[in-house]
């Protein structure tokens, strides 16, 4: 079973480069996060016509999340992250697919910071924490998968000073993933390679994708039910390259 998360970035302007990826790619369930549409202009049907169902909350010109399943109807669960009932962004999406309780996460940037918005950000993220709690509780096997605007350590962005002020990269956003981890879920990228520099994010500004000035910022978390499933895991980094793609690339995990 091959799982995927891909930060889309704009689903209606990016759909030919999805759906070209879904083909070549072929994954079993894709998460997807920063719709940026309307919830009711979500390309069902075009998606539909590549051999997925989904369910899906979009939001108009921001957020957005999605889960998509090869030929099976993913069973909603959750619309919402619990725990602030006026929260209304789009931020979270759970459902069911073939045994597995799958989330699609797209955490707060969190910029600038300090502020509002990093404010924000880590109260969203204890919100997470909380739930991803609650749901390894369970003991169900449950697999956590978005962008979580964070990069864990100095190995996941490449030599630079230059985001030494990003909310992505502060102690107290790293400490948030790692305290995530501790609860007993698996950085499934980062299990099968240690040591390696692996990014599934590079930014449109100052040439960073020529330059590989990557940053690995999407995750997929497995709960320790379903951990010893783990066969490979990486990213798609070709398709950061293609006409009209997103600033991400998809990132993978395959489960036997």
């Amino acid at each position: 079973m091959k799982i995927a998360s891909f930060n889309i970035n704009n689903i209606q302007r990016r759909l030919p480069v999805l759906l070209a990826w879904l083909k070549k790619a072929k994954p079993d369930v894709v998460c997807l996060q920063e719709l940026k549409t309307l919830h009711g202009s979500f390309p069902t049907d075009a998606i539909r016509h590549a051999g997925y169902l989904s369910v899906h909350r979009g939001e108009k010109a921001w957020n957005g999340v999605a889960i998509l399943a090869h030929k099976s109807q993913p069973v909603l669960t959750r619309l919402a992250l619990p725990g602030d009932p006026g929260d209304r962004q789009s931020r979270y999406i759970e459902a069911a697919v073939n045994g597995i309780l799958i989330a699609s996460i797209y955490l707060p940037n969190g910029n600038p910071q300090p502020g509002p918005k990093f404010d924000y950000k880590l109260a969203w993220f204890e919100r997470l924490i909380n739930h991803a709690a609650s749901l390894k509780r369970s003991k169900q096997p449950i697999i956590l998968a978005g962008d979580y605007n964070v990069v864990p350590t100095d190995l996941d962005i490449y030599p630079s000073k230059s985001w030494d002020n990003d909310a992505l990269l502060q102690p107290e956003s790293r400490a948030a993933f790692k305290r995530l981890l501790k609860q007993g879920w698996t950085d499934s990228v980062r299990a099968l390679h240690p040591g390696e520099r692996i990014y599934t994010f590079w930014d449109y500004k100052r040439d960073r994708w020529r330059r590989n000035a990557g940053l690995r910022i999407d995750h997929i978390l497995l709960s320790p039910s379903i951990a010893g499933r783990l066969k490979a895991a990486g990213v798609d980094k070709d398709v950061r390259g293609w006409e009209g793609a997103s600033d991400h690339a998809p990132v993978w995990t395959v489960l036997e």
